[in-house]
């Protein structure tokens, strides 16, 4: 079977021509700089994120006992660990950089003017997830720093009223800080947060190819 009639049996079904030519088709302003490459930078460093994240999970034990020592056989022991964790960590800086440099682009243009609410409010919220990253990612190596920043962070809902205490527990898992909140911050880090980000990056670029690159003031 030759690749021209493999090619004509899925392009009889999935109509790939179409789908090429309606990614084709779009243009790019004459106003595009090198700025409106930031979100672009940005889902780059994600998915660096998540290729680095998932060869560490071969070797990270979210336990309090096993966590720091894991890490360092990453850094030490593993071939390659201690690139690949120093890329998720640099990249992972970077992310948060280019995520906040293209936040005030698009405010200083104007892009979350009508009609593009939505798609600012989906970038807002992917803003958000980044920074979940960061503190969840933190406690991770469970280390000094990492330990005493979930206890700050967790720590601060019990300033609100009423819900403060429930809320603390329910984000350590219990009244202190320990397994439960290691195991919680790492399902956040592996599974809640990249779900959550992938699905609005989803919506936040479904929507831009929908209304285009917002104009120059």
């Amino acid at each position: 079977m030759s690749l021209n009639k493999v090619y004509d049996w899925f392009e009889e079904r999935l109509e790939i021509q179409a789908i090429a030519d309606d990614i084709t088709s779009k243009y790019v302003p004459p106003h595009v700089n090198i700025f409106y490459c930031l979100g672009g930078i940005t889902l780059t460093c994600f998915l660096v994120q998540v290729a680095t994240g998932f060869a560490m999970t071969f070797y990270y034990r979210p336990t309090v006992t096993e966590a720091f020592a894991s890490v360092q056989y990453i850094m030490t022991e593993a071939n390659f660990g201690w690139l690949i964790r120093s890329v998720h960590r640099w990249s992972a800086s970077m992310m948060v950089l280019m995520m906040i440099l293209h936040v005030f682009r698009v405010y200083l243009t104007g892009g979350f003017k009508k009609p593009r609410e939505l798609t600012w409010v989906t970038g807002v919220v992917l803003a958000v997830l980044t920074a979940s990253f960061g503190v969840t990612g933190y406690s991770l190596p469970w280390d000094q720093i990492g330990y005493w920043a979930v206890k700050i962070v967790t720590g601060v809902p019990e300033a609100i009223p009423v819900i403060g205490s429930p809320l603390v527990e329910l984000l350590r898992g219990s009244a202190s800080v320990g397994q439960s909140t290691l195991t919680r911050f790492y399902s956040l880090h592996t599974f809640v947060l990249p779900l959550l980000t992938a699905v609005f990056m989803l919506m936040h670029f479904l929507m831009i190819r929908k209304q285009g690159i917002s104009g120059p003031l």
